[in-house]
């Protein structure tokens, strides 16, 4: 049995449920391998750049489930197979844009492409939504002021790497 209503998804350290049409909850029951204020704070600087990540709306406590949640924006993925590949070169165009603006204000995701023993899809938190591409869980991004250039360029180096193979699979799937 299910120990949590209306569970929409689970990543590695968390589960994610639905509020209601419009929100969603990130619950934070256990030391995780990122902290919420964190994961908060990189979200919402993400958020002042651009829309490539999902909003985020505040934290709160959920007394029934006896968990802290990030609340967010519910955002609903669409199949990218069902459109033509001309606009998914326009998709992927604007979403290259949009992370290198992101990456140029100091913020890396660093979670485009999964880790192979990972559960899940290779890129399950690059979203296709009516509005285009869309990132979920800055669980472990980075803000260059808090790691530093080398790091930084380091996160970027990987994440760019990254990109290139997400395009490839976008485009000729």
């Amino acid at each position: 049995m299910n120990k949590y209503p209306r569970l929409l998804s689970h990543g590695q350290n968390n589960k994610v449920i639905v509020l209601s049409e419009t929100e969603v909850g990130k619950l934070y029951t256990e030391d995780t391998r990122s902290d919420i204020g964190s994961e908060a704070e990189k979200m919402k600087f993400a958020n002042s750049v651009n829309d490539l990540v999902a909003k985020f709306h505040r934290l709160e406590y959920n007394q029934e489930l006896n968990a802290e949640m990030l609340v967010m924006e519910r955002i609903y993925p669409i199949d990218f197979r069902a459109y033509e590949v001309e606009m998914r070169e326009l998709w992927i165009s604007v979403f290259k844009d949009q992370l290198s603006k992101l990456h140029k204000a100091g913020f890396v995701h660093r979670d485009i492409k999964r880790p192979s023993n990972i559960s899940g899809y290779a890129y399950d938190n690059i979203l296709l939504t009516n509005e285009g591409l869309r990132l979920i869980d800055v669980g472990i991004s980075a803000l260059k002021t808090q790691v530093g250039e080398t790091l930084f360029e380091k996160y970027l180096e990987i994440e760019n790497a990254e990109v290139k193979e997400f395009e490839e699979y976008f485009l000729n799937r």
